[in-house]
């Protein structure tokens, strides 16, 4: 585990060892996750390739200290105005997306393949449209989108900020409701100790990056950016879904991959994963292995 301070906030990350491929891949968790959630694919993916997993700016263990950041616009202008733009705007897919491109040269990458799950797959694909030539490709795990449904959106933004609110410190500590989260949004209970994790990390989430990026991401305008971000990409992208996430629905994520031009060609850029849930890189770590790894070869 190391650090290196982007955008004002300790970002905590891990990579492993470089070897003979001149990519690394760079793993970008989900929301209300955190970078744990990657190491069973890193442990039999770093044996051939290069690993970089981060923790979110406010989530995991990037989090930020009692002075919050305020964006060199806002700090300049003295306008509170444009002080609480800022504020919005550092939770945005494309601030995230930056964040990114600042690690990266902090740490010297000059050519990655970004593996993004859910939230972290559209960081992924605005980063891929910010760094064309250090981006060699994007693999999207249950991630898609491009549909706004007002009424069910709205449902979910309420929903979200009630839920991020109502966390208190002594969550982890109720007698078994880790194994709630063992079962939610997947086909098959997970192992207990990620249950554990997915509780520790939704707690410690901090609550404006939680909302924040729950708010940005949901927007109308938002969603229907992300496909014409999608559209401008020359990178190879691919899209896995699960066929029982109901959190990121199959048709959802070929909505959003068929804006791409590899979509409907020979190879076709959407590989769906049978009898899984959300959490792909757990529940079929294997499968998915196999698929990234197939999709580096050619």
């Amino acid at each position: 585990m190391s650090t290196k301070l982007i955008s004002g906030v300790p970002h905590v990350y891990d990579l492993t060892a470089p070897t003979s491929h001149p990519e690394t891949l760079v793993f970008i968790h989900g929301w209300m996750l955190s970078r744990n959630y990657w190491q069973p694919l890193i442990d039999q993916l770093s044996v051939d390739y290069q690993c970089l997993s981060y923790d979110l700016r406010g989530f995991g263990e990037s989090q930020p200290g009692r002075d919050r950041v305020i964006l060199p616009e806002a700090q300049s202008s003295g306008n509170l105005a444009v002080a609480v733009q800022a504020r919005v705007t550092q939770y945005s897919l494309l601030s995230y997306a930056r964040d990114l491109g600042m690690l990266l040269r902090e740490l010297q990458i000059s050519k990655a393949w970004l593996i993004g799950h859910s939230l972290g797959g559209c960081v992924a694909l605005w980063a891929a449209d910010q760094m064309p030539e250090q981006v060699q490709g994007v693999i999207c795990l249950n991630s898609g989108g491009g549909i706004y449904l007002k009424e069910a959106f709205e449902r979910f933004r309420s929903a979200g900020q009630q839920m991020v609110k109502f966390r208190p410190k002594w969550l982890p500590q109720l007698p078994g409701l880790d194994l709630v989260f063992t079962r939610a949004n997947v086909v098959q209970a997970i192992d207990r100790s990620w249950g554990r994790q997915r509780l520790i990390d939704f707690v410690k989430a901090d609550p404006d990056a939680a909302v924040g990026t729950l708010l940005d991401s949901t927007t109308e305008a938002e969603v229907h950016r992300l496909p014409q971000v999608v559209a401008r990409l020359s990178q190879p992208v691919y899209f896995v879904a699960g066929t029982k996430d109901t959190v990121m629905e199959p048709k959802y994520v070929r909505h959003l991959a068929s804006f791409h031009p590899r979509f409907g060609s020979d190879a076709d850029n959407v590989l769906e994963i049978a009898d899984c849930g959300h959490l792909s890189m757990l529940e079929k770590t294997d499968v998915v292995e196999a698929h990234i790894r197939r999709i580096l070869r050619s």
